[in-house]
């Protein structure tokens, strides 16, 4: 086996800014690929000295480190040879809960692996990652291939060029270190995962391919499928046809000088409903490429305060979910089998919907979902004190609503797309959640986009939402804590809701903290008890809400954070979670379940 060099790449050369990644490619699962994942060698870097020469000056553009500058020869064996002794670590994880000396690590972390290859005439290749967080640099056989921000959303970058017969070697940069400008922001009540935290693949395609296609229901309309494909490569110009053999549909269309090619077919199908999440078999095949995927149907809209599922009022019976997994070590959830355990707890307290929180949550977390018959809220990283006044901030926020969308757009389950939560209200933040709202909507017309606000409280115990964002999305949907951080449980009685437009009302944050197995009296706090009563209250004051459509209270299962300190109650978790970080359900976890089996 000849010996390759991984080199430590020029990642000081591209300003924090810049974003040179490949635009998304969708449906992973339908396409052909190689899955790299594995135990990886790794680097803490906690000074990133891989990123710079000794005198710490920045590489120019088109060189490799260690080809024409001095280091220290054990940094360089360790390169050179295969990382040395570095050790292994699985990808996809994050680092903080597969290395305890690394449970509170920010910063660099250097993953390399090999893998052997041979190119087929006529192909591209890609390399794809499902999500790495937050700042991403890859690179292969010695050659930058590109840098990606932002830890949830997918990316790829294409190695044609730099794909090697035989055993190549891939090298990745990822830092978690948080930032003021990023999204999130250096403040958030959730870990900080660091790492490679989803699967990693080689993608093999044609030269010119289908990169993206969208089918759905025309906005208010049963009976009419309407999307798009879009090409990628040098023959742009073909015939692109949508096939639907069990709806008997083949339409045909010639796509334009772009790539692009719409569709617009009549078609009666069975509609995907939490009772029957119907999936359909669908092929999108162009003179060059084929894709197949599974695609429900479905319209969602609202009227006046009512919600509507395929033209039926539906309230939206959720739960909030963190992407961690349940027992074991915890960590960030990336597999199907961490998807099903989360999901099916939700099911079985009477669920039908979710609020994945705060971030995009893995592909497999979505289309888990969708074949289980939950609807899904999708929210994008947009929280607390983002730096609204920064149009990089801005571009950041974009490009993951850009790209959550793009990767989630065909999944029926998808309903609400959510530009943020609890953000402060002033102008910069108008402007910024606005043009947001309005990028979904330019992308995807057949979903409704709102984000959580915040409550507030007036003339005793009158409480509303006063957000001018009310104005420009299509739900009140707004996080209160009436009960635990606002006063006793015994103030939910006293409390009157009101709002100043008519639009369906989802409260999509309430509860407070209890540790599974500590009892006590129902005013003693972080007992089950207690969280059991003010799940009482709490029901019994959102029973009396005007125009309420839903609920996702806070949260499925304790989680993580750095920002729960108290000794021997939160030792580093959240303890709002119905169910405890191994599973074992709390008293609150029945008060929902029963709830929801009378809805």
């Amino acid at each position: 086996m000849k010996r390759i060099l991984p080199l430590l790449l020029l990642l000081s050369v591209v300003s924090v800014s810049a974003q040179s990644t490949y635009p998304q490619i969708t449906n992973i699962p339908g396409r052909n690929t190689v899955c790299l994942d594995g135990n990886w060698k790794y680097i803490v870097d906690l000074y990133k000295t891989g990123n710079q020469d000794y005198r710490a000056n920045p590489l120019p553009e088109g060189q490799s480190f260690f080809a024409d500058r001095s280091f220290y020869a054990d940094q360089r064996r360790l390169v050179e040879y295969d990382f040395g002794a570095a050790k292994e670590i699985a990808v996809p994880g994050d680092w903080n809960t597969q290395r305890p000396e690394l449970y509170y690590y920010e910063g660099t972390v250097w993953y390399r692996t090999m893998f052997y290859h041979m190119s087929k005439p006529g192909k591209r290749y890609f390399l794809y990652f499902g999500a790495a967080n937050y700042e991403t640099v890859a690179g292969l056989n010695g050659h930058r291939v590109g840098r990606h921000e932002g830890g949830f959303t997918p990316f790829n970058f294409e190695v044609t060029d730099w794909l090697l017969e035989g055993d190549n070697s891939l090298v990745v940069n990822v830092d978690n270190t948080r930032r003021m400008d990023g999204v999130p922001t250096v403040n958030s009540d959730w870990w900080n995962y660091g790492g490679i935290t989803r699967s990693v693949y080689l993608v093999e395609t044609p030269s010119t391919f289908i990169r993206d296609y969208f089918l759905q229901l025309r906005k208010g309309s049963q009976d009419v499928i309407e999307g798009w494909a879009q090409l990628d490569g040098p023959a742009l110009r073909q015939r692109v046809t949508v096939s639907i053999p069990e709806l008997g549909i083949s339409t045909t269309v010639t796509s334009d000088d772009s790539g692009l090619a719409r569709f617009s077919i009549p078609s009666k199908p069975v509609l995907w409903c939490p009772d029957n999440p119907k999936l359909y078999d669908v092929k999108v095949y162009s003179e060059t490429d084929s894709v197949s995927d599974h695609i429900g149907f479905r319209t969602i809209e609202t009227r006046g305060d009512r919600l509507l599922l395929n033209g039926q009022e539906v309230f939206c019976k959720g739960i909030s979910i963190h992407e961690e997994m349940i027992g074991g070590a915890g960590g960030r959830a990336f597999s199907e089998a961490h998807a099903r355990a989360l999901l099916s707890e939700a099911k079985a307290m009477n669920c039908n919907f979710v609020r994945l929180a705060h971030y995009p949550h893995s592909e497999n977390m979505v289309r888990m979902a969708e074949e289980m018959g939950i609807m899904v809220w999708s929210e994008i990283p947009v929280y607390w004190t983002i730096a609204f006044d920064n149009p990089e901030t801005y571009a950041n926020a974009e490009r993951q609503l850009v790209d959550n969308i793009a990767r989630d757009h065909n999944r029926a389950n998808v309903i609400i797309w959510s530009v943020a939560n609890e953000t402060p209200l002033g102008d910069s933040r108008l402007e910024f959640l606005s043009k947001l709202i309005a990028k979904a909507r330019e992308l995807d017309p057949t979903r409704l986009v709102s984000a959580a606000m915040e409550k507030i409280e007036y003339e005793g115990r009158m409480m509303t939402v006063s957000d001018p964002l009310l104005d420009i999305a299509d739900l009140i949907s707004f996080n209160q804590y009436v009960g635990w951080y606002d006063g006793t449980p015994e103030k939910c009685d006293e409390v009157t809701w009101t709002f100043s437009v008519k639009k369906p009302v989802i409260v999509t944050e309430f509860g407070g903290g209890a540790v599974y197995g500590r009892h006590g009296e129902k005013d003693m706090r972080f007992t089950e008890e207690n969280q059991e009563y003010l799940y009482q209250k709490n029901i019994d004051m959102l029973s009396r809400m005007p125009g309420l459509a839903g609920a996702s209270p806070w949260i499925l299962k304790d989680f993580r954070s750095p920002k729960r300190m108290l000794d021997g109650i939160q030792d580093d978790y959240n303890r709002k979670g119905l169910l405890s970080e191994k599973g074992e359900r709390k008293k609150a976890f029945y008060v929902m379940q029963s709830w929801y089996g009378t809805k």
